[in-house]
C-alpha cells in the first residue's frame, strides 16, 4: 500500500513546530515527526506594529529548515498556519509574501476565533469531557472556550500570552512575589470581563507547551508511575504546590527542573498564574492536560474533510478501533467472549442472593477489558499478560482518563491472582480494596469467559448459573462438541473460584434450540 503524508506547520508567537503524519492502512493518522524551534517572534514585534527584519529572518531560517524536512517525504497535503504575533503584525501581507517566494508554503493567519476553534475542536476529538473550559496559552495570545454537551458555546483570544505577560509584569528573569501579585489582579480582572466563564465548575483543560510542562514538573514531583501526559489530571492545590516551589528557585536551578523545558524556564510562571487564576474563576472541578492542540484541531477540519471527520461521535470507541487495528485483533473472537461474559455477570447479579452486584460502570469496564484481553500476545504468546499489562497502561488511549485506563489494563492482563497483584503494586494507593476485588473479579470472568470460546468457534449459546453458599453451578448450552473447550475450562476455572470465593462445576449440555 503506498504511504500517505500530511504535514502542519504551526508558527507561534513563542515556537514553531513541524509535525508529519502518516495515514496507516485503517484510514487513521499517526504523528511521524515533530520537530520544534525556539522563535520568540514576539520578542521582535516592533511597537509600531511591524515584525522586523530579524525577525522575519529568524523566521525565515527555520522554514527552510523545515522545507529540507518536508521536502524528504511525498507529501499528499501541506498546511502551514500562523497565530498571535504574525496575525498581529501590520507587515503581515510583506510576510506571507516572503514565506511564499522564498520557501513556497502558503501561509494561513488564522484568526482569534479560528484559533479558540480548533483548540476546542482537537480536545472533544481526543477526550471524553462533554462539558469544559479550554485554554491554550501561547507567547502572544489566550484562547479560552467553554463547551457543553461537546458543543462550543463560546470562545475568546486575549491579546495576551506567556511572552507578553512576562515582559508586561516581570523585571528579571524570574518574577517576584509582588510581581506575581500585580499579574494575578491583572488576570483576575481580564477574566472576570467574560460573564461566562465564572463559576461553570468544570474540567479546565489546558492546552500547549506551558500546560504541558506544568503537567511534566507535576508527574516528576510525584514520581508518577504511569507513562503519558494526554488527560492527565490535577487539582487546584498542586498547581498551587508547583508555582510555590518553582518561586523559590533561582533563574539557574529553575532552567534544570524536570520536567520543565529550558526555553520555558523565564515564562513557566507567568503562564502557571494564568492557569490558577483560570481555575478559580471557573471553578474548576480540575486541571487537565490535552496533548492534542491547536495543530490537531487544524488536522481534523482541513486536512480530513476528505474522509468525512469533523467531531468524532464516540472518542473511545475511536480509540478501541484503532488498537485493534494496530494489534490486529480478532472483532469475532472478542465479541463472542464479551457476550459470554456479559452472560455470566448477569447470572451472577440475578442469582447471587445479593453477594454480586455490576455498576454500569463495571460493566463498561468488563467490556474494554474484555476487547483488548490478552493483546499483548501480537509481541509475544508467552509473555502476553506482561505485554498486555504495559501496552494498556502506558500507551495514551483517547477518552480515558489514567485510572482508568490502568483499570482496562489490569482486566485485560488477567493471568491470576499473584500476577494481578504484581501488576496492580506500583498503584496500591490509587484503589481501596473493595476496588481492587472487584477489577480481580472482572479480570477472572474475562479469562474464563475467554476459555469457553478457546477454539474461536462460537459454540456457546447460553449459559445458566446457580449460586450457592459454598458452590456454584454452572450449565454451558453448546451447538457443536465442547471438548476442547471444557479442557480449557477445567485448566482456567480456578481463578474464577479465588475471585468468587466458591468451587465452581461447570456441566457443557447440548444446545437445543
Amino acid at each position: 500500500m503506498d504511504k500517505h503524508h500530511y504535514a502542519i506547520i504551526d508558527i507561534g508567537s513563542n515556537t514553531v513546530r513541524l509535525v508529519i503524519y502518516l495515514r496507516n492502512k485503517s484510514g487513521r493518522f499517526k504523528e511521524v515527526e515533530n520537530v520544534k524551534a525556539v522563535a520568540r517572534l514576539r520578542n521582535y514585534l516592533e511597537d509600531t506594529g511591524e515584525l522586523n527584519e530579524d525577525g522575519i529572518q529568524n523566521l525565515l531560517k527555520i522554514l527552510k529548515s523545515f522545507k529540507e524536512v518536508t521536502d524528504s517525504y511525498q507529501l499528499d497535503q501541506l498546511v502551514c498556519v500562523a497565530t498571535a504575533t504574525i496575525r498581529q503584525s501590520t507587515n503581515q501581507e510583506e510576510i506571507i509574501a516572503r514565506v511564499e517566494e522564498q520557501i513556497g508554503y502558503n501561509m494561513i493567519i488564522l484568526s482569534e476565533r479560528e484559533e479558540a476553534y480548533y483548540g476546542y475542536l482537537a480536545v472533544v476529538n481526543s477526550t471524553s469531557i462533554t462539558d469544559g473550559v479550554t485554554i491554550d496559552i501561547g507567547g502572544g495570545s489566550t484562547e479560552v472556550t467553554y463547551f457543553e454537551n461537546r458543543k462550543i458555546q463560546y470562545s475568546h483570544s486575549f491579546p495576551f500570552g506567556a511572552l507578553t505577560l512576562k515582559n508586561m509584569f516581570v523585571k528579571g528573569e524570574v518574577p517576584t512575589e509582588h510581581e506575581m501579585k500585580k499579574l494575578s489582579g491583572y488576570l483576575k480582572d481580564q477574566f472576570e470581563s467574560l460573564p461566562w466563564l465564572k463559576g461553570r465548575q468544570v474540567p479546565l483543560i489546558g492546552i500547549g507547551g506551558s500546560a504541558r510542562n506544568l503537567a511534566q514538573v507535576d508527574q516528576s514531583l510525584k514520581e508518577y508511575p504511569l507513562a503519558g501526559l494526554h488527560q492527565y489530571s490535577i487539582k487546584d492545590h498542586d498547581i498551587q504546590f508547583i508555582k510555590q516551589y518553582l518561586m523559590t528557585l533561582n533563574f539557574k536551578k529553575l532552567q534544570k527542573v524536570e520536567g520543565l523545558s529550558k526555553d520555558r524556564a523565564d515564562i513557566i510562571l507567568p503562564a502557571i498564574e494564568v492557569f490558577d487564576s483560570l481555575y478559580d474563576i471557573v471553578g474548576a472541578k480540575s486541571f487537565v492536560l490535552s496533548r492534542k492542540g491547536l495543530r490537531d484541531g487544524v488536522f481534523n477540519e482541513q486536512l480530513t474533510t476528505d474522509f468525512g471527520i469533523s467531531i468524532f461521535p464516540n472518542v473511545i470507541e475511536e480509540s478501541f478501533n484503532e488498537l485493534a487495528s494496530d494489534f490486529d485483533i480478532n472483532y469475532k473472537h472478542v465479541l463472542k467472549a464479551t457476550d459470554i461474559a456479559m452472560k455470566i455477570t448477569n447470572e451472577l447479579q440475578e442469582h447471587g442472593d445479593g453477594d454480586f452486584s455490576f455498576t454500569e460502570e463495571d460493566v463498561s469496564l468488563l467490556k474494554r477489558g474484555a476487547f483488548v484481553y490478552n493483546l499483548g500476545g501480537y509481541i509475544d504468546s508467552e509473555s502476553s499478560s506482561q505485554h498486555t499489562f504495559y501496552l494498556l497502561a502506558n500507551r495514551t488511549i483517547d477518552g480515558l482518563f489514567h485510572k482508568d485506563r490502568l483499570k482496562v489494563a489490569l482486566i485485560a492482563s488477567f493471568k491470576s491472582k499473584s500476577i494481578f497483584k504484581q501488576f496492580a503494586h506500583p498503584y496500591k494507593h490509587w484503589f481501596l480494596k473493595d476496588e481492587k476485588k472487584k477489577l480481580r473479579l472482572l479480570g477472572a470472568i474475562t479469562k474464563f469467559s475467554f476459555s469457553l470460546d478457546s477454539t474461536r468457534r462460537g459454540i456457546v449459546e447460553d449459559i445458566r448459573v446457580d449460586v450457592q453458599k459454598e458452590e456454584l453451578h454452572m450449565q454451558v448450552y453448546c451447538n457443536q462438541e465442547s471438548l476442547p473447550e471444557e479442557y480449557q475450562v477445567e485448566k482456567q476455572k480456578k481463578h474464577l473460584e479465588k475471585a468468587i470465593k466458591r468451587n465452581v462445576h461447570v456441566c457443557f449440555q447440548p444446545y437445543e434450540g
